[in-house]
């Protein structure tokens, strides 16, 4: 089922949509061809991440000092290993997230009060599942630039991971009502309503986002599991039909939708009549009542004195003699 899927994966799917810093620095320029930032930059909007972190490389060998080279480098690794990511490279994953998180530390010791170097470090930090020191981060970026709406985003995405749905709901909560067209905040929001069993909430999140983009086939699956959990069946399976009519090899929803439709069934089958028990007439309790041990006792001495009145009368009788051949 859908709440079974690691939250994790959740979670980097959203961060792979954050601003990146080397795609909103600006690009390169005619002639610029000798400058390691601008060609390091040209190569990380090209997709081309490793090749641009070895120009940022560069760069930063040129100035050492300047925060810029290590937070484009530290971009570049940690987009090269989302696409070692996808690629089932786990290990190659690894060592860019590794040199990210080494990148963006040193852009936190060159630009100390710059609330975007703690955003960045946490960020790869929550993509590394280590949550907590992501907090810590998102918590400092917030008290440099309490405004900044990528902290506190990225601190609902951390939230999620911990487990802290109602810091996390409270979280997208302030994004969205600053800005109320941020559809993953929504998408965010709803996973951390359901998975505190606010299933109406986690419903109405995901309603908006369907009536946003009624082709968003995601949002209506996550709204039919949603349904499902609130043991609304008919419900549930009229979204996981629409995805199957969109996608009919979907075999997960196909699995889902089954699930429900037994459940349904369950639940409006009539129950079999249960026979009742029968209990004792008020006649068979007395008689029960008068079954008691003396009782017991005074027939078993009843049935001794008639066997002994009978061994009396019968002694000295001469006994009938056998018919058989010896």
């Amino acid at each position: 089922m859908l709440n079974k899927q690691p939250l994790t994966v959740a979670i980097l799917s959203v961060l792979c949509c954050a601003a990146v810093q080397v795609d909103g620095a600006k690009p390169a320029k005619k002639g610029g061809a000798g400058n390691p930032m601008q060609r390091g930059i040209q190569l990380a909007q090209e997709k081309h991440f490793d090749a641009a972190a070895e120009e940022f490389g560069k760069a930063i060998q040129q100035n050492p000092k300047d925060p810029r080279g290590y937070a484009n480098r530290g971009t570049a690794y940690r987009q090269g290993a989302r696409t070692a990511m996808a690629a089932g490279d786990s290990e190659g994953a690894s060592t860019r997230y590794q040199s990210a998180v080494a990148d963006f530390a040193k852009y936190i010791e060159l630009a100390p009060k710059d609330a975007s170097a703690y955003v960045e470090h946490g960020q790869t930090l929550s993509e590394l599942k280590q949550f907590d020191a992501a907090l810590a981060d998102f918590t400092k970026a917030l008290e440099l630039k309490p405004d900044d709406l990528n902290a506190v985003k990225f601190r609902g995405f951390a939230e999620i991971g911990l487990n802290q749905w109602d810091k996390a709901v409270a979280d997208f909560s302030a994004v969205i009502q600053k800005k109320p067209d941020d559809l993953q905040s929504y998408d965010r929001r709803a996973l951390a309503y359901r998975s505190s069993k606010n299933y109406d909430a986690a419903i109405a999140d995901y309603t908006f986002l369907i009536t946003t983009n009624p082709n968003d086939m995601e949002a209506t699956t996550k709204r039919g599991y949603t349904y499902s959990l609130a043991q609304q069946y008919e419900n549930a399976i009229a979204d996981y039909q629409a995805v199957l009519k969109v996608n009919p090899q979907d075999n997960d929803t196909f699995q889902r939708l089954q699930y429900a439709q037994s459940m349904l069934a369950a639940k409006n089958a009539s129950p079999s009549p249960t026979p009742p028990i029968a209990s004792p007439t008020p006649e068979e309790k007395r008689l029960m009542d008068k079954i008691s041990p003396l009782y017991i006792g005074i027939g078993v001495v009843a049935l001794l004195i008639i066997a002994v009145i009978v061994r009396l009368l019968t002694r000295g009788k001469a006994e009938p003699s056998s018919h058989r051949i010896r």
